[in-house]
């Protein structure tokens, strides 16, 4: 058991640095991965995941972005709006993400996760145009946690989004981009536990929300 805890504690550690990595090349302001590791295992828990799934989602959270780091592009945290070739690009990070996951012997859960963390409700987002429960729980919770997490820090781009705009931009995309019973669920523990850190700066488009 001893040996086991050891190297689940290396592994934890290794994930811890290449978040802290994934955090450093998006130009966060504040660590996002751990942040949004945070939020989706406290939805997780409202849905009564098993802790096998609550584990592999916390690594998922913890390095969703790292395709993004690999393909090494200038323009994720260019200060303008992204050209329509620059976001195609962009749409490959998460099958990338999924491969770098494989990689790093990640278990086959935690690299699905990866692969389908932009995944919309109404079968709108990528990189397999899943289409309500045709994507995972636990993805549809990265996908709710990642999009506030993102609107609610600062980056190169934009300032960060004041907490209840970034709440009312997920209650006006449940049913479109979010998954409305996680919706939901995000806004009961918000409620109910103020976990949720108050960001400042003033709500701007959501123009590259996803990068």
């Amino acid at each position: 058991m001893n040996s086991i805890l050891a190297e689940s504690t290396i592994t934890d550690e290794k994930l811890l640095r290449v978040s802290a990595e994934m955090d450093e090349f998006e130009g966060y302001e504040r660590p996002h991965g751990q942040r949004i590791a945070a939020i989706a295992d406290a939805l997780a828990v409202e849905f009564n995941l098993a802790s096998r799934d609550r584990f592999f989602l916390q690594q998922a959270a913890l390095v969703h972005d790292i395709g993004e780091v690999t393909m090494n592009r200038d323009y994720i945290k260019a200060a303008r709006v992204l050209t329509d070739t620059e976001r195609i690009d962009l749409h490959r990070h998460p099958v990338i993400g999924e491969q770098d996951a494989s990689r790093m012997g990640l278990p086959r859960g935690v690299q699905l996760l990866i692969r389908w963390h932009h995944e919309w409700w109404n079968g709108g987002g990528y990189p397999d145009g899943l289409e309500n429960e045709q994507t995972p729980l636990a993805a549809r919770i990265l996908r709710v946690a990642d999009a506030y997490g993102s609107l609610t820090t600062g980056r190169p781009f934009r300032a960060a989004w004041p907490d209840n705009v970034a709440r009312k931009y997920l209650v006006e995309w449940a049913g479109i981009e979010f998954d409305p019973a996680v919706v939901k669920a995000f806004m009961n523990v918000a409620e109910r536990t103020q976990a949720v850190p108050e960001p400042t700066g003033k709500g701007q488009s959501a123009e590259r929300m996803e990068a």
